[in-house]
């Protein structure tokens, strides 16, 4: 071997060694020994997400514009389709990350504000860690004197190294720099003052390493010295989310989860993580494996255009597994022009059994202007997902206590339990027919629950457009606010009361924590052969008990006096629900006589 080609080898060698190495420092550990206790960003449990984030998310990213976001309101509301929180996604700003309203885009920004915010929806604005001196689609697209400005007072991390990002180029705002970061909080004070609720945090800070030609190293400089790539990930998700509840007690960051099968460790930290999505999946179902013509005369195709809800299960529940607790993804994806109705349909389903609800990207999100089929049963779901509230927050609470998380994969194919009273089997394809795989135990399926299926089993059934693989533990206690009905769960008469679904098995227990911070309700049911039991207890609450039941009971006691049916109670023969209203009570004990 010739002298030049041993030095090669040898530079060869030194650079796979030195990739190897250089990923090792990110991580910050090996990757088989991913989860260990000094892997930083998993240390502690997830945040208290606020309540009126898991109500469903709306945003669009065709238009950008307020007058588009009043239509989208106005019509959802028109509709009766349930709208907490709206995204104002990029671009917003004169230039990325100025914090300065574009007025072309959104006039009267103040007033504007207000009107939503006076409306009862909430706001999350978009942004990232870059300060840009090109920027691609704003307003202002040269900002050279505006980055130089940073540059020169020390603000930007590696000295004002610049990249070229997706929006365009520019450096690293440096969180460690005291200075830096007060110039940053003083850009960010005005939308504060708005008073927004959120962050939209997109994942620049994947992109903080050094090239060696064309190898990765996996840190830069900052202000307090060499800076690994993860550990900058770490304050950009923190940082951002706890100065945001300085300004807002409710304040909650939307970040990335898992996407990429490079992040295994995830994006953001998981004590910074009270609402996470995965993205950007396309209009699509299964992944195809390859872009298509179509692909690339459509809007935003992200990772070579791939993906569909297949992928955007796979990473919601890789997400879950690692920990985060309240994931999802855009509503019939985010990537393209064209959304298929029945893709649409499915996966407002699927989200409706997620913890975050979110209908937004490209494609046209106003559905009075869609089939009045996908009007009627996204409307169903998103009532659904809205209802759910109680169950979800519960499990808020518990996870930030380190209890059980929202969902949590299990065996069949994508198979998982959202809260653990809820088995859901997500639909991946555009068939009707499906595989179900129920562990042991009693089960129940959810749009139908009279019949009861033994587990284990496995089996194939047909699920009609307007329904979706979800089945109930039997003995499961599951708390609802219902206010319309939609689902067949209540109607508007149900509204200020909580719902309580309760399957009568043996002994079960459920603690609900209230999603207006009232505290919690213990919920305690004993099935015997003469008689079912429940007693509530803790913070008394105007509740709706919906009992399964399979004949009508011959007494109904609550605190040693007899109900009146008809009054107090009434038995529905069709669904097999023995329905009590209650608005006052002292103990809180039922005793229901077979």
């Amino acid at each position: 071997m010739s002298k030049s080609a041993r030095t090669r080898k040898i530079l060869k060698y030194f650079l796979i060694i030195l990739s190897i190495l250089s990923l090792v420092y990110y991580f910050g550990f090996a990757y088989p020994f991913r989860g260990a206790p000094f892997n930083s960003q998993r240390h502690g449990n997830p945040p208290l997400t606020p309540a009126w984030a898991l109500e469903c998310w709306l945003w669009e990213d065709d238009e950008n514009t307020a007058a588009r976001v009043d239509t989208l309101l106005e019509g959802y509301a028109r509709n009766d389709v349930p709208v907490r929180t709206v995204i104002l996604d990029s671009p917003w700003t004169m230039r990325y990350n100025d914090f300065e309203i574009d007025t072309l885009l959104y006039p009267k920004p103040k007033a504007w504000f207000k009107k939503i915010q006076d409306h009862g929806y909430r706001v999350v604005m978009w942004m990232t860690t870059m300060v840009n001196s090109k920027s691609q689609d704003t307003r202002v697209r040269q900002s050279e004197p505006w980055y130089n400005s940073a540059k020169e007072k020390g603000y930007l991390a590696a000295n004002g190294d610049q990249i070229k990002w997706w929006k365009g180029k520019g450096g690293f705002i440096d969180y460690t720099n005291p200075e830096a970061v007060k110039w940053w909080r003083g850009l960010q004070q005005t939308v504060f003052d708005y008073g927004i609720d959120g962050w939209k945090l997109d994942g620049t800070a994947t992109m903080f390493y050094t090239k060696l030609g064309p190898i990765p190293l996996f840190y830069k400089m900052s202000h307090e010295g060499l800076m690994t790539t993860r550990n900058y990930m770490d304050h950009y998700y923190r940082d951002e989310y706890f100065y945001g509840l300085t300004r807002n007690p409710e304040f909650a960051t939307m970040s990335r989860a898992i996407d990429r099968w490079y992040h295994p460790e995830g994006f953001a930290p998981i004590d910074a993580s009270p609402v996470n999505w995965v993205g950007d999946q396309k209009h699509s179902w299964e992944s195809t494996g390859k872009i298509t013509d179509e692909d690339r005369r459509n809007k935003d195709i992200a990772m070579d255009g791939i993906d569909g809800i297949e992928l955007a299960i796979q990473n919601i529940l890789t997400s879950a597994k690692l920990g985060y607790n309240i994931i999802g993804s855009d509503v019939a994806g985010f990537s393209g022009n064209i959304i298929p109705p029945r893709l649409y349909i499915r996966w407002a389903e699927f989200s409706a059994f997620c913890g975050l609800f979110l209908n937004g990207g490209h494609g046209e999100r106003a559905l009075w202007k869609r089939t009045p089929q996908e009007l009627e049963i996204i409307r169903k779901f998103s009532w659904l997902h809205t209802e759910m509230v109680p169950y979800m927050y519960t499990y808020v609470v518990r996870a930030h206590e380190g209890g059980t998380r929202l969902q949590n994969p299990i065996d069949g194919k994508y198979h998982y339990m959202f809260g653990e009273n809820l088995l859901v089997a997500p639909i991946y394809k555009d068939e009707l027919r499906k595989k179900i795989t129920l562990p042991k135990g009693k089960w129940r399926y959810f749009f139908n629950d009279k019949e009861v299926i033994k587990g284990p089993a496995s089996f194939e059934r047909e699920f009609p457009l307007d329904e979706y693989p979800v089945y109930i533990r039997e003995g499961a206690i599951i708390p609802f606010d219902i206010k319309r009905e939609y689902t067949g769960i209540g109607d508007r008469n149900s509204a200020g009361y909580l719902t309580l679904l309760i399957y009568p098995d043996g002994k079960n227990d459920f603690t609900v924590y209230h999603p207006d911070k009232s505290g919690k309700t213990s919920v305690s049911v004993q099935d015997d052969p003469d008689k079912i039991s429940i007693t509530l207890g803790d913070v008394h609450k105007p509740h709706i008990l919906r009992i399964n039941m399979s004949a009508k009971p011959t007494r109904v006691i609550l605190d040693n006096s007899a109900l009146l049916d008809a009054v107090n109670y009434k038995f529905d023969r069709l669904h097999n629900k023995l329905i009590i209203k209650t608005e006052t009570y002292t103990a809180g004990r039922y005793s229901i006589f077979k």
